[in-house]
């Protein structure tokens, strides 16, 4: 039997999770759950303090945190939005950063997207 896959976009990882949830009772062959970012590595740890000294670089000032990786940093630093002059014009992410990945067998493809759809996905 052939498989399908379905990348469904969510606001929240709690709305994944109850999509992920239901999606069990089906014949799913692999899932998953991760958020995306615009840049690579984003991982946030923590806000720095500026007033205290403590802004380990631009993207912390900026958006009130330190990133993980040195590369999303910079990468972070460098777009036009960081300045605050302008909007970036890059077409942000829509609110929807939670990404669930289904594998899920062809004959249970159409239940499996209106699971999706259902718990507020989009795919």
């Amino acid at each position: 039997m052939s498989e399908k896959n379905i990348l469904a976009y969510f606001k929240s990882p709690e709305e994944a999770q109850s999509a992920a949830k239901k999606l069990q009772a089906l014949r799913i062959v692999d899932m998953s759950i991760d958020r995306f970012s615009r840049y690579p590595g984003t991982e946030l740890y923590g806000s720095g303090l500026p007033f205290a000294g403590d802004m380990v670089n631009l993207s912390a000032a900026t958006y009130g945190t330190s990133m993980s990786g040195e590369s999303s940093a910079i990468m972070a630093a460098a777009d036009p939005s960081s300045s605050g002059m302008s909007d970036g014009g890059q077409g942000e992410i829509t609110g929807r950063d939670i990404l669930l990945t289904i594998v899920v067998q062809e004959d249970c493809f159409d239940r499996a997207m209106k699971i999706v759809e259902d718990a507020g996905g989009m795919a």
